[in-house]
């Protein structure tokens, strides 16, 4: 076995030790060595061409690819879930993308007035577009949509009392629970109605010396059908007002256009929200909105300073990048008329049926060949979903690849191993697999990136 400097001198070592340091290198090598010396003491015999350099300089090189490999990588989504959570939700604009560039290699005016010289607030950079669009008075930003609403029930409702029906005390994903959210504000939930049924009545009655507000929740996740009635916004905002009290309401995912105009599902905008009379409303930039991971609060100047002013809203602020890259989304709202094709979480919820449809009649030879006889593929229809709690009831037409074990078999173990086989592609491809198939949706399989899922297929190793 040659020593570890030896090897180091070799040629073949020395692009590794331009490419990753002389530290991680001579790790590499040790740990290759460590490696090749179990082989040897476990009997392995090698040809008369064997290179003890050569093998340790490969070994090494191996190893260094899989430790510089990002665990934040691209994938291919073909899950049929635009909005997923687990992918990273809303994809962001080219003028996003391009605005997060510039914040990451120069400095910014994130804190710094320009007009004064003098020390300026991060949410004024923002504030007057996001007036502009929703309509309220006053805006701040966090980090994600629990924080907004956890922000707002701290400065507004510690130790005090918050009115919500039961048929709103929703849970989202990573067991975000209203409750416990109330909880760790400080604020003591006033639980009405039923789970089914609420009145307005039940509002009223509720109200007492130590309520700090009323708040009505979106159920984006779930809905509730059959013998059931709520309470509209507008008729909830009139009697807070009535009593002299705020009203809240957290919409969730949160949309600044119409969504039927596109064929989508309708969905209350944050301008309806508090044209209906809502004192605050908190929403999520990485969903509906198509932008960046970010919780925003809108709403009566009064209260949205009350916020600011609280502590934990330095805790939960949100950095340069997020900045950068909302600003431009919310820019795009300013042209409705070109929204559907520069906002891609809106291009993807509405890309025809028919434009995939002939996608996936493009790649249904390609698995094929890459798959070989042990499975069929064919193009079919299928169902997306729009994802992260926006419409849970409604699908959209789609289509896509969907892969069977060969000779009608059941499919179980056989494309438990092609998921996998895909997912360790050097860029995975994250299908789903539901009555014995494997189901590769190509929703989000955009024009630009066809080719280089086609030049993956040669790569799969079943």
């Amino acid at each position: 076995m040659p020593a570890v400097e030896r090897v180091l001198s070799s040629p073949a070592a020395q692009p590794l030790m331009g490419a990753y340091g002389h530290t991680q290198v001579v790790d590499a090598i040790r740990a290759a060595a460590d490696a090749l010396r179990r082989e040897l003491l476990a009997g392995a015999v090698f040809d008369a061409s064997f290179s003890f350099e050569t093998k340790l300089v490969d070994d090494a090189a191996r190893l260094l690819a899989v430790r510089a490999r990002a665990h934040l990588r691209p994938v291919f989504n073909l899950t049929g879930t635009v909005l997923h959570t687990n992918l990273g939700r809303a994809l962001l604009p080219d003028e996003a993308v391009r605005a997060v560039v510039e914040a990451l290699t120069r400095p910014v005016n994130l804190e710094f007035d320009l007009t004064t010289g003098g020390r300026g607030d991060r949410d004024d950079l923002i504030e007057e577009l996001i007036c502009e669009l929703t309509g309220a008075e006053a805006a701040t930003v966090v980090n994600n949509n629990a924080a907004a609403v956890l922000l707002t029930l701290s400065a507004l409702a510690s130790k005090q009392e918050v009115v919500v029906s039961r048929g709103e005390l929703v849970e989202i994903g990573g067991a975000f629970r209203i409750p416990d959210i109330m909880s760790r504000a400080g604020a003591k939930l006033r639980e009405i109605g039923t789970t089914n049924r609420t009145h307005l009545k039940d509002y009223d009655e509720a109200i007492g010396a130590r309520t700090a507000l009323l708040m009505k929740v979106h159920c984006s996740n779930y809905a509730i059908e059959g013998f059931t009635k709520s309470v509209s916004v507008d008729e909830v905002a009139r009697l807070a007002h009535m009593r002299g009290l705020p009203m809240a309401v957290d919409l969730g995912s949160g949309t600044l256009v119409d969504l039927a105009q596109y064929g989508l599902p309708t969905e209350p905008t944050v301008r309806e929200t508090v044209g209906a009379g809502a004192d605050l409303v908190t929403f999520s930039g990485d969903k509906l909105l198509g932008g960046p991971q970010a919780g925003l609060v809108v709403g009566r100047a009064e209260l949205i300073r009350k916020i600011r002013k609280h502590p934990l809203k330095r805790a939960l602020r949100v950095g340069k990048l997020t900045l950068a890259a909302l600003e431009p989304v919310l820019q795009l709202y300013r042209a409705p008329e070109l929204l559907r094709e520069r906002l891609t979480t809106l291009r993807l919820l509405t890309r025809p049926a028919a434009e995939m449809h002939a996608q996936a009649l493009r790649l249904q030879g390609v698995l094929e060949r890459a798959l070989g006889q042990a499975y069929s593929v064919t193009a079919e229809p299928m169902a997306s979903q729009i994802g992260s709690g926006a419409f849970p009831v409604d699908q959209l037409p789609s289509f896509g690849l969907v892969v069977r074990n060969a000779a009608g078999k059941r499919g179980g173990r056989a494309l438990m191993k092609l998921e996998a086989a895909l997912r360790a592609l050097p860029r995975p491809v994250i299908g789903r697999i539901a009555d014995d198939a494997l189901r590769l949706d190509l929703r989000c399989l955009e024009a630009a990136d066809e080719a280089a899922f086609a030049a993956q297929c040669a790569e799969l190793r079943i």
